[in-house]
């Protein structure tokens, strides 16, 4: 059947039925499928359902308000700590939580760490650490704000100062459900010695990510655990913590 016999209700359901990138490839088939393709009808078949939680910019159409919660993502609503985005690749919820939902050892110690604005943070505060010997950072949050049936990475964000001192030493690193007592450790390097490998990754947003652990998300409705500790003698120097970001686990 040619394109002019099906009528545009039927195409648009049928594109609202694929993904973002097939709407964006079938956009460019024809002047006549980019309107279609383009539409808000199709656009907002991609957006999350729960979305009256978050705190949505005005923005239209509604492809360019998808697009703005993969590159940017926004706040949500009652936590102004907690910033909602989307993934391009596989379409699935984000979240990055910031600093000041994190139980920082010591935190709340102007002797150790301060809270300060940062220009390139999504935040209005993050923490940065003047010294301590105990670094032990604990997050705990509900895996709601996620996508079931999906398995996740958690990515520290962070910086360091010019002058960092203590972090060339792996660190223990923790990642796990309440519900699974077995968790499994690692250990990450946020600044490993000149000539070993690093694995950590530039963001391009002025900030580094490290993966501290991975989780299965079964049903969303879960309770969350994430820490990372170096507790020993040495004295710890220099480092920026913006937060604690959730994505889809990469193949």
């Amino acid at each position: 059947m040619a394109r002019s016999q099906l009528p545009n209700d039927l195409i648009t359901q049928i594109i609202s039925l694929t993904s973002p990138q097939d709407a964006c490839r079938a956009s460019a088939v024809s002047t006549s499928f980019r309107s279609i393709a383009d539409s808000d009808q199709v656009w907002l078949k991609f957006l999350p359902l729960d979305r009256s939680d978050l705190i949505l910019p005005q923005i239209s159409p509604m492809k360019s308000l998808y697009l703005h919660l993969c590159d940017h993502g926004v706040p949500v609503s009652g936590n102004q700590n907690t910033i909602f985005s989307l993934d391009k690749k596989s379409e699935k919820k984000c979240f990055m939580i910031g600093a000041r939902e994190m139980d920082i050892t010591w935190g709340h110690d102007q002797r150790y760490w301060s809270w300060m604005a940062e220009p390139n943070s999504r935040f209005d505060q993050v923490a940065r650490l003047l010294h301590v010997w105990w670094f032990y950072i604990t997050l705990r949050t509900d895996t709601k704000m996620l996508s079931p049936k999906t398995r996740y990475a958690a990515y520290l964000v962070f910086r360091f100062n010019d002058y960092r001192k203590g972090f060339h030493q792996p660190m223990e690193s923790r990642v796990w459900l309440e519900s699974d007592r077995h968790g499994e450790c690692s250990n990450v390097i946020l600044d490993p010695p000149e000539g070993e490998a690093r694995l950590t990754r530039e963001r391009g947003d002025g900030w580094l990510e490290i993966e501290t652990g991975e989780f299965y998300n079964e049903n969303g409705d879960g309770r969350l655990l994430c820490f990372l500790k170096k507790v020993d003698s040495d004295t710890k120097e220099g480092l920026i913590v913006e937060g604690i970001q959730f994505r889809p686990k990469e193949a």
